[in-house]
């Protein structure tokens, strides 16, 4: 396999206002006109209703590259994190109409390229358009989080639902290419990038780890290759039947080092390598049982994560994306932040279902630090559509996900998405016809299940956060006896701290009370002192927890005196935000 990286400099050009600037690839739109000194920076004072316009327009990417000779096998464009309504074509041959952000696409491009130079050539489409579009087409009207999002009809797209806005982030709905762009060639015997694996542990200590392979394959020939795991080398061959064939192989392990979450022991990664000539696949795999117990008892049911025949005790932290600009959330920037949960004694991330599914070095990292993910599907706090075409997609988005991911160690739990069995009561329209929401929910639901159970029983599938369990639709914002729980009271319902003494959640994946930002951050957002002020136009903006601010002073003006200046306010609120964490973390660990 020959693999061209496309990535780099492109051109970026917008026919109605005559822009053209330079593009940096992987990377969103939004960085490259802030570079170029386009649109000034979305998170300073009220910037950001600025730079909305960029959204509604339609941009195009190009970049030209080389080929000096046209080999005789199959070509294709390898693409990832295209974000998300876009068009590909390669020399003016249209090769890909995409609209998943969650998807990996690989259009074969193989007779629209030429000796010489070629063009490819990316049509971004305006998403906030299409989504408005796509919900004026649906049979029925399907929510979204008004609450959420100051950008409408999020829901209709395959995209990171906080992109149009939430009450923590900006409201520009940022796009491009944003992960790999490589022009990839197959001749002969290749493997798929793609393979599944899976491991039984056996009661006499053993470990087994079944392969499935799978290659493309021109001709009818003998493919032979070698399994590699740690120092253990096996030889293989097989004979291929059809263009793109399966074979299974076991390896077993007689003496496994296994893989711990933090605090518990070693994250011990054997090194696994598929080696064919010219092509080397690598994965790095620990070794672990992983078990969810919801065993019923006197309080209810239990949540309780096993790992290796242990109970572990799960502490930690939902994850959002790194930063509002996909260009800044660097592998430098994510590790930093990773590193921080595990010195903080975490041992567990939920990655929120209104984000990304992160990127590979993501998970790579908490493999290595031993963080275990609760990983959410991405739907988060509106409805969703369930026409054929939408599950579709979804399918072949959950797919993807799966085997890319499926083999990390760190990967506890699939969660089918945030808070959507809440969303069935908050908005009018399901409230009067709950049975037809009720349905399409499940539909997607099920959709969503039914791809992890192809995964076997090394993937364990939670329908909701929160959720009471599968196959039940109750309220676990309110009832702590079963499933997981989110405990919002104090903080959206500004009750005294010593609510959380109130509950006892079997597992809270979300719970928390908010402050101010540092000073210094503070600083670099505001454009002058009359910004430093809790009710000032620039500091109300960035609040977008509707009566955030006035909620964080309320509370503290029952605990404390009134702050001397606006630095103190700042400081204090921290104190308090991390009395009101104290207090639930220390009652709920002594339960």
């Amino acid at each position: 396999m020959s693999v061209i990286n496309l990535q780099g400099i492109w051109q970026l050009y917008n026919a109605a206002r005559n822009i053209t600037v330079d593009y940096a690839v992987p990377g969103d739109v939004h960085s490259a006109l802030i570079a170029a000194g386009q649109i000034p920076d979305p998170y300073k004072g009220t910037n950001e209703l600025d730079c909305r316009w960029v959204a509604d327009e339609e941009w195009v990417a190009t970049r030209e590259f080389t080929l000096d000779e046209i080999g005789d096998g199959a070509y294709h464009l390898d693409i990832d994190y295209l974000d998300t309504v876009a068009t590909v074509t390669v020399n003016g041959v249209k090769v890909l109409e995409a609209e998943n952000c969650f998807r990996r696409y690989r259009p074969d491009v193989t007779k629209a390229l030429k000796r010489g130079k070629n063009l490819v050539e990316v049509t971004l489409h305006s998403n906030t358009k299409v989504a408005n579009e796509k919900q004026a087409a649906q049979p029925f009207y399907i929510p979204y989080s008004v609450s959420n999002n100051p950008i409408p009809n999020g829901n209709m797209l395959r995209k990171p639902q906080c992109h149009f806005g939430w009450d923590w982030n900006l409201a520009i709905v940022p796009f491009g290419i944003c992960g790999r762009f490589d022009l990839r060639s197959i001749s002969g015997a290749q493997l798929a990038e793609s393979f599944d694996i899976s491991q039984r542990h056996l009661d006499d200590g053993t470990v087994e780890i079944d392969l499935e392979l799978y290659f493309h394959c021109n001709e009818n020939q003998t493919v032979n290759f070698e399994v590699a795991l740690g120092d253990q080398v096996e030889h293989h061959a097989t004979n291929p039947e059809f263009e793109f064939y399966a074979t299974k192989i076991t390896l077993k392990v007689a003496e496994p080092r296994l893989w711990w979450p933090s605090g518990q022991g070693e994250q011990y990664l054997y090194d696994l390598e598929i080696r064919l000539p010219g092509q080397v696949e690598k994965r790095k795999i620990g070794l672990r049982k992983l078990e969810l117990n919801t065993d019923k008892d006197d309080s209810g049911s239990r949540f309780a994560f096993k790992v290796n025949g242990r109970e572990i005790f799960c502490k930690g932290a939902n994850w959002i994306p790194a930063d509002a600009l996909p260009s800044r959330a660097t592998p430098a920037l994510t590790r930093k932040l990773l590193q921080a949960a595990k010195d903080a004694n975490m041992n567990m991330i939920r990655v929120w279902g209104g984000g990304y599914y992160e990127q590979d070095f993501f998970y790579d990292i908490c493999d290595e630090l031993g963080l275990l993910i609760w990983q959410d599907f991405m739907f988060a706090c509106s409805l969703y559509p369930s026409t054929d075409s939408f599950l579709k997609n979804v399918k072949w988005e959950a797919s993807d996900q799966l085997k890319r991911l499926h083999h990390h160690a760190c990967i506890a739990v699939w969660c089918g998405d945030n808070e959507l069995l809440g969303a069935l009561t908050w908005f009018e329209e399901s409230r009067k016809n709950r049975d037809r929401y009720l349905v399409n929910y499940d539909r997607l639901n099920r959709t969503l299940e039914e791809r992890v159970k192809q995964f076997g029983q090394s993937a364990i599938w939670w329908p909701s956060s929160p959720s009471p369990g599968i196959l039940d639709f109750g309220d676990t914002w309110h009832d702590d006896s079963k499933g997981d729980m989110h405990f919002w009271s104090v903080w959206h319902e500004g009750r005294d701290f010593e609510h959380y003494y109130d509950v006892k959640p079997r597992f809270c994946s979300e719970f928390g009370f908010q402050s101010f930002p540092s000073l210094r951050l503070i600083k670099e957002f505001s454009e002058s002192p009359d910004d430093l002020n809790i009710s000032s136009a620039v500091m109300e903006h960035h609040q977008r927890n509707k009566g955030g601010n006035a909620r964080i002073a309320e509370t503290m003006f029952r605990n404390f005196r009134f702050p001397m200046d606006f630095g103190n306010f700042v400081y204090l609120s921290q104190i308090q935000h991390g009395l009101a964490m104290k207090m639930a973390v220390e009652y709920w660990r002594s339960l």
